[in-house]
This record gives C-alpha cells, structure tokens and sequence, in this order.
C-alpha cells in the first residue's frame, strides 16, 4: 500500500485544490468525503482515480471487497488538511468529472431545474427528495451553486449517483420539454399563480425552483406552462425553497 505522510507533497497540495473550481477544472476530478459517499460512488461504478484512507478509517474489510483499486494511506494530518469537516472520517475518494452529454430532446421523465440556488444545503435536501421521488435527473442552471463543491456533494449524500445531473443554461431546456408536450412547472409566491394540487399528476414534466430570496427569474417565470403556488395557511411569510421543491415533487409525480 502507497503511503503518503507529509501535507507539503505535490500530491496532497493537487488534492486540497480539488475544494475549488479552478483545480476541478484542470483536474477533471473531485474529491468525496466519508464511508457513506465512497461506497455510494464505487456502488455506482463511478470513475475513481484514487482511495486515501487514514488510520482512523473503521471499514477497510467491508472496502476492499467492493474494490480492487490500490489504496493509498495517509497521515492524520493530510486527512485534517483535506477535510471540510471538523472530524475526518478517514477516507476519501478523487473521482472523475462525468462526461455527460444529454440532449434536453431527449429528457424523458420528471426533471427538477434549479434557478440561481446557491445554497449547498437546500440544493442537497433537493437532488435528495428528487432521488426519493424517482425524478430522472436535475439540472442545475445558471447562478446555481456547482454541483461539485465539496458542501453542495456532500450535503447530496450520494443520491446524485442515483439521477443524472447536468449544468446547463434552463432555457433549451424549458423550450424542449414544451415542444415536446411535457409541461414545464414555475414556482411562485403569488396568488395568481395556480395552486399546486389543481394541477394533476404527471410522467414526463419539468419543475423549476429558484433562487432563495429572489425566487425565479422573471425570464423563465415568462416562459413556463404554468406557474404553481403552495396556499400558506399559518402566519409563515414563506416556504424554505427545498421544503416547497418536496411538497411539489411528490404533488406532480404520476
């Protein structure tokens, strides 16, 4: 087994570049955290380059069973230096950027479209209720947080292995689903909208959710089928975006 000890290596450096977007970039690659989404991944037949255990990692039996890949160990130090959290679980995987090519014509099913959502936990809980909700996929739109940073994949908690997830521009993907009949849902606090349990359950549909203050885009809210509001029946101002994403979901699913 590899052994790396020392948090000065050019290897480890790359690695905790892996936290932002500019060394994902050059590296095609991100780095996952914990037991739960290593095993989601290596479950998932992910593409993964390299498995970092440190000497507090509990499962290596349970491991190496569901790989072959040559592991590598490292210091406690490293694992504190790579970790977003306060107490590393022990292990950590570098894992291949997917190389997704989807066509919106050819998006079948129901897809989830986020608007300008940034935060790593609301996007999580959402890409998680559309797994539970047996949504195909979720695109996350422009202003949207990247799919790869370390809070958005953690907070995930491996169902993004589960759907297909693509970074797009919503707007081909609206006009497609429309010309191809399936309705295209906005989401809006206003009273003029149509509520979302008129509305029926359907197979092949997309839902857009927005930004957490500023709710959709005026562009988009202009080009859906129709617009959807939750009746608010207590003194709340508003839904939390994700809690309002779950209601929707699991309202439009056939």
């Amino acid at each position: 087994m590899k052994e790396i000890t020392s948090t000065a290596n050019p290897q480890v450096k790359t690695w905790k570049k892996l936290a932002d977007k500019k060394g994902r970039k050059k590296t095609q690659t991100y780095l996952l955290e914990g037991w739960h989404l290593v095993k989601e991944a290596l479950l998932a037949n992910e593409a993964i380059d390299n498995i970092l255990i440190a000497p507090n990692f509990k499962y290596l039996e349970e491991l190496t069973k569901l790989t072959d890949i040559e592991l590598i160990k490292i210091s406690p130090a490293i694992a504190t230096q790579l970790s977003e959290t306060k107490t590393p679980q022990g292990i950590f995987a570098e894992v291949k950027i997917p190389k997704l090519s989807l066509e919106p014509t050819t998006a079948r099913g129901a897809w989830l479209f986020l608007d300008g959502v940034q935060d790593p936990g609301n996007i999580g809980t959402m890409v998680r209720t559309a797994d539970a909700a047996g949504f195909s996929g979720v695109v996350f739109g422009d202003k949207t947080a990247d799919m790869y940073h370390p809070k958005v994949v953690r907070s995930m908690q491996g169902s993004q292995f589960h759907l297909k997830l693509v970074s797009s521009d919503l707007l081909p993907w609206i006009q497609a689903f429309k010309a191809a009949k399936a309705p295209v849902f906005g989401s809006e606090l206003n009273q003029d909208a149509r509520s979302y349990d008129q509305v029926g359950q359907h197979e092949n549909f997309a839902l857009i959710m927005g930004n957490e203050g500023n709710g959709m885009s005026q562009e988009l809210l202009a080009q859906t089928s129709l617009n959807l509001y939750i009746p608010i029946k207590g003194q709340a101002e508003s839904l939390n975006v994700a809690v309002a994403a779950g209601i929707l979901m699991f309202q439009l699913i056939k």
